[in-house]
């Protein structure tokens, strides 16, 4: 795997595992709050966060590449309301499916195409990553904060498999 690469699978490595902290450290948010729903789906959405770094990781050691693990960024702790924090979930979705469109192009550029399949994937995930957040942060800006509302989406994000 070209050295190029391998620095910027990494780097998307530490994302992903970023991406997990962020929404662990959102469920904990929600957790004080009194919203245990939206604290265990953002539990489920760092679990699968941790699974996307485990791609890359596998992808690397199968590619023959070093694993190079970097310190991780504390994520913040408090927003200004349930809906600034899903509000900047979605935000940060959408920075790693730019980071991953970037990827792609490195691994177009540099002719790996085993990189390119595997990066397809993550596009797609990104898509339905995106829409999940987006699709909460509609629902929760009809709901305007109302406590009842909210009380009946905690309800309905409890019910998430994962």
């Amino acid at each position: 795997m070209d050295a190029e690469l391998q620095a910027l699978f990494n780097k998307q490595l530490n994302r992903e595992l970023y991406s997990a902290y962020l929404y662990l450290s959102m469920s904990a948010y929600f957790e004080h709050k009194g919203l245990p729903g939206f604290a265990h789906w953002m539990r489920v959405q760092a679990r699968e966060e941790l699974e996307h770094a485990m791609w890359f990781y596998n992808h690397l050691v199968e590619r023959g590449g070093r694993v190079r693990l970097e310190p991780i960024e504390a994520p913040p702790a408090e927003w200004e309301s349930v809906t600034q924090a899903v509000r900047h979930a979605l935000e940060h979705e959408r920075s790693v499916t730019k980071s991953i469109h970037e990827l792609l192009d490195a691994a177009r550029r540099l002719g790996d195409k085993a990189a390119e399949v595997f990066l397809y994937k993550l596009v797609e995930e990104q898509v339905e990553e995106e829409k999940l957040f987006s699709d909460l942060l509609q629902k929760l800006e009809l709901a305007g904060e109302s406590p009842q509302a909210l009380l009946f989406l905690d309800a309905k994000l409890a019910e998430r498999k994962g």
